[in-house]
């Protein structure tokens, strides 16, 4: 299949509803508002290894690719958290501040809350692969995660929101900002002392430059939507990794243009680019038994890390 738009849309359905059971746990974070993770696994001893997932906007749980790869990773002597953005897990935030694409210090502190003895890896998609690899060159090695794997991410912030203004590329920017501007609606309702945008102007906005500059930029402490995307961008970051990391994208990603795609004088080292010609947005969609119902990502996804913890484990026997 290579129609990046088919390779999306595809990707949104497989692994959707399969009934896995997770277990809720509740982290309250120090400026009062709470984070929620859902536990795959969370039976097993705390030294096993842990495998962090970060959504992508106003993902969950619920997502396919998140549904699809717990599906791959429940059989694994793995524990698995999904770790919810602000506002994301079915429930709002205590706070009038939201989540956002350069959001690094909530995953700095849930990776140092952890119960777990063991080695931490963690998984991005799209806006959550550019929270990781910003952290990851934020941290360099003091990265307290051993291996991470970032998932059709938009390396530059204002070009991916330009992107989503061209083509059919404009159904997606229409659903995203549709979800996120009836939460701002609300949160308008529930903090009205906040200086927010009029309900009218909210409506308004056909674009992520115009939601991002008026509403997300100085909901959270940036100067305007070009501060927040010239700080946020990961692209800045990738020099600077120094933990094991993998990038899976696809150059046919409907979510951004193909320029942005980092040459190999940006990455680190440490950084491993996995470029596809086909795949779309967090698609990347196979074959098996004759029917589309497998994403080869999800499977590359657990090899690295399979790899990635052989590794660990071996290292520990020289201590």
């Amino acid at each position: 299949m290579c129609n990046p738009h088919v390779q999306t849309l595809m990707g949104s359905f497989i692994g959707k509803n399969s009934g896995i059971k997770t277990r809720r746990e509740r982290v309250e974070l120090p400026d009062g508002d709470f984070l929620d993770i859902d536990w795959l696994n969370s039976h097993l001893a705390p030294d096993t290894p842990t495998l962090i997932i970060l959504h992508g906007l106003e993902g969950s749980i619920e997502s396919s690719y998140i549904q699809g790869l717990l599906r791959y990773f429940k059989p694994q002597s793995w524990r698995v958290a999904v770790l919810h953005f602000r506002g994301c897990s079915g429930e709002m935030n205590r706070l009038a501040r939201s989540y956002h694409s350069g959001d690094t210090e909530d995953l700095n502190y849930v990776i140092h809350q952890l119960p777990t003895s063991g080695p931490i890896y963690v998984v991005g998609y799209s806006l959550g692969g550019n929270v990781l690899l910003k952290y990851l060159g934020e941290q360099k090695m003091n990265a307290a995660i051993q291996a991470a794997v970032a998932v059709s991410v938009p390396f530059d912030l204002d070009k991916a929101a330009r992107r989503l203004d061209q083509g059919l590329s404009k159904l997606y920017r229409y659903n995203l900002l549709k979800d996120i501007k009836q939460k701002s609606l609300l949160k308008k309702s529930l903090f009205p002392d906040y200086d927010w945008p009029s309900e009218k102007a909210i409506r308004s906005y056909r674009s992520f430059i115009d939601f991002d500059h008026n509403v997300t930029a100085p909901l959270h402490g940036f100067e305007s939507g070009k501060d927040y995307y010239e700080r946020c961008s990961c692209a800045q970051f990738l020099k600077h990794i120094e933990v094991n990391t993998m990038i899976l994208h696809a150059k046919d990603d409907p979510f951004m243009t193909e320029d942005t795609i980092p040459t190999a004088e940006l990455l680190a080292s440490s950084v491993k680019l996995e470029l596809s010609e086909y795949g779309g947005h967090v698609g990347f969609v196979g074959c098996r038994s004759k029917s589309f119902n497998h994403r080869h990502l999800d499977v590359r996804i657990i090899e690295w890390f399979t790899e990635e913890q052989a590794k660990y484990a071996e290292s520990q026997k020289t201590l």
